[in-house]
C-alpha cells in the first residue's frame, strides 16, 4: 500500500497536501509505475508523486478548504469591483468624448 513520507497510508479518499506548493485535495485514484507511486488529486486533477505528499488529518484539510472558499469568495469580489470601475471610466469617457463615440470590440484590434 502506498504511503506518504511519513508512512501513513494513501489510498482513494484520503485527504493530502503536495508539499511542494501546498495544494491540498482528496485523492481520486492511485497508481504505480515503473518510476514511482502516483495519487490524482481532485482540486487540480493532476497526478503527484506521492513521495511529496503529506496525509493530512480531516481537522486540517476543513480548515484549509474553508480558507480556499474565502479567497475564493474575495477574488470574485474583487472582479466585480474591478468591472464596475472599469464600467465608470468608459461612462466617463463616452461623456467626455461624445455619446457617439464606439467603444465595440472591433477598435482595439492588436494586429500581428
Amino acid at each position: 500500500m502506498p504511503t506518504d513520507f511519513k508512512g501513513k497510508n494513501i489510498v482513494k479518499g484520503t485527504h493530502v497536501r503536495y508539499t511542494g506548493t501546498g495544494t491540498a485535495g482528496e485523492v481520486l485514484d492511485v497508481r504505480e509505475d515503473q518510476k514511482a507511486k502516483w495519487a490524482q488529486m481532485d482540486s487540480t486533477k493532476l497526478w503527484y508523486n506521492i513521495r511529496f505528499l503529506e496525509v493530512m488529518d480531516p481537522v486540517e484539510y476543513q480548515k484549509v478548504k474553508r480558507r480556499e472558499s474565502l479567497l475564493e469568495k474575495v477574488s470574485a469580489d474583487e472582479t466585480i469591483e474591478q468591472d464596475e470601475i472599469t464600467r465608470k471610466t468608459v461612462e466617463k469617457l463616452k461623456k467626455k468624448f461624445g455619446e457617439d463615440v464606439d467603444m465595440s470590440n472591433e477598435l482595439c484590434d492588436g494586429g500581428g
